[in-house]
């Protein structure tokens, strides 16, 4: 097997510390990021509260192996959230979560991340988060818009 690997050590120019990760250059581009002020301005279908993220959460001390997922065994925080409306590719923004070194909670922190597999009832377990971009300082800033998914971004849908 042949991996390759585009944007590895990618940097957003004025936010170089802001962690970017697992995100080629290309994709980084159709987002549709927008820079107000100080913050990058990220449009994301909804917002996880980070005190649900579980399964990987303070696994290795990089974030590059695996996802961390939303846990989906509370049915009340299912339903008050809508978690299940969370599609394949929807880029979700996680409140008071960095991963930068590792994945763990911080006050004031973001991260955003794409949606790539679903619920589980497992204790701990639920849709997978993969984390594209991280900020430990409040650099981040997400903005709710429905049709933030990867699968529109890079052409593969056109309607979701």
């Amino acid at each position: 097997i042949q991996v390759k690997a585009w944007g590895v050590g990618l940097k957003i120019e004025g936010f170089e510390d802001v962690k970017v990760n697992k995100l080629s250059p290309t994709l980084l581009e159709k987002i549709g990021i927008q820079i107000k002020g100080d913050k990058l301005v990220v449009p994301v279908v909804m917002e996880v509260p980070g005190y649900l993220m579980g399964s990987g959460i303070g696994f290795e001390p990089v974030t590059e192996p695996v996802d961390y997922d939303i846990q989906t065994t509370c049915p009340e925080v299912v339903e008050e959230l809508g978690l299940k409306k969370l599609r394949l590719g929807d880029v979700v923004a996680i409140k008071d979560q960095a991963c930068i070194y590792g994945r763990g909670h911080h006050r004031g922190a973001m991260t955003i991340g794409v949606i790539i597999h679903g619920f589980s009832d497992i204790a701990g377990h639920g849709p997978g988060v993969n984390p594209i971009l991280s900020s430990i300082d409040g650099k981040i800033k997400p903005f709710i818009d429905k049709k933030a998914n990867i699968a529109l971004y890079l052409g593969l849908r056109k309607r979701l």
